[in-house]
């Protein structure tokens, strides 16, 4: 069984920063591309970012320059730090991870920016 552990979700204002953690445990003997997503009412789940076991990152293009994703492969955790916050990030942030070829999500952490 996998488990996937979120924080850091709450609320700030425009212009501030947020950073989410995600700590993944279990029967775990790898895990491949870790990544977070968000969803915001009235519209589906959209992805932020992922980043794969090496390092390399990929970004939405909405988040280029004010997120940056980190991963602690010692500690399967995987991070978001979120600067520059504006209105439309306001979502629910979900964890992702694929391990071996299943995916597994967190239960989600609400990130709320005000204007």
């Amino acid at each position: 069984q996998v488990q996937l552990v979120e924080s850091g979700g709450g609320l700030v204002q425009a212009g501030g920063s947020l950073r989410l953690s995600c700590a993944v445990s279990g029967t775990i003997f790898s895990i491949n591309v870790m990544g977070w997503y968000r969803q915001a009412p009235g519209k589906p789940r959209e992805l932020v970012a992922n980043i794969t076991p090496n390092g390399r990152t990929n970004y939405a293009d909405s988040v280029k320059g004010r997120f940056t994703i980190s991963r602690d492969n010692a500690k399967n955790t995987v991070y978001l730090q979120m600067n520059s916050l504006k209105p439309d990030d306001t979502a629910v942030y979900y964890c992702h991870c694929m391990v071996w070829s299943t995916g597994y999500w967190g239960q989600g952490t609400q990130v709320t920016v005000s204007s």
